[in-house]
């Protein structure tokens, strides 16, 4: 399986525009999606920002220049509502993987998905971090209840995306939750939040990130 991400910014009093453009153009865009063999494909919004992320059995997708037209006629009847900040053609860089053991059937998989921003030249910086959780692994594959769990940058965008399989759920300890306010809150010296995932520990208040559109 290969995972592929976009992301792009919705621009200023566009954001209805922006859903009746995706509503008008979304059955030729999956039917597309699916000659191109593009399966759990999900988009996922929060202020102005939309993430999307999908999967291909192949390295990458080879639209035929009729297919290439296709997708370019359907983007022009909604250019004028966004802008891309990761095209289909432009792959952001995996910062972080923990996949797991991925499940095929997502009936009984909860989502949590999110955005961050870096409060400068960080990458490397959070990049350096998230290594140090893999190498922590030492190879080990993750029975659950993550899976799938994948983190992204594009400019100074971090994107997350994580299926949690609800049947494997346990209560938070209380030394889980030590761990993670320690871990948040270094990570806030790096980057801001967008979407509400550590309000509880700030104080703050971020809007929850909504899915916009899912096609298997």
């Amino acid at each position: 399986m290969n995972r592929h991400t976009i992301a792009l910014q919705i621009k200023p009093g566009k954001f209805n525009d922006f859903r009746s453009g995706l509503g008008r153009i979304w059955s030729n865009l999956t039917h597309l999606m699916d000659d191109l063999e593009i399966t759990n494909f999900s988009l996922w919004n929060v202020e102005d920002l939309v993430f999307g992320y999908y999967e291909t059995d192949v390295l990458s997708p080879k639209p035929t220049e009729k297919q290439r037209e296709e997708f370019r006629h359907l983007e022009s009847q909604m250019e004028d509502s966004y802008a891309w900040i990761s095209a289909p053609d432009q792959e952001m860089r995996l910062m972080y993987h923990d996949f797991g053991i991925v499940r095929p059937n997502k009936e009984l998989i909860r989502h949590r998905v999110f955005i961050t921003r870096l409060k400068g030249d960080f990458q490397e910086e959070y990049k350096r971090r998230h290594d140090g959780l893999i190498a922590a692994r030492e190879g080990k594959v993750d029975p659950g209840p993550d899976s799938n769990f994948s983190i992204w940058n594009a400019k100074d965008y971090i994107f997350g995306y994580d299926e949690i399989d609800i049947t494997m759920e346990t209560a938070e300890t209380e030394e889980d939750r030590k761990a993670t306010i320690q871990w948040e809150t270094k990570m806030l010296e790096i980057m801001s939040w967008y979407t509400d995932d550590v309000d509880w520990i700030t104080g703050e208040h971020h809007k929850h990130i909504v899915r916009i559109g899912f096609h298997n």
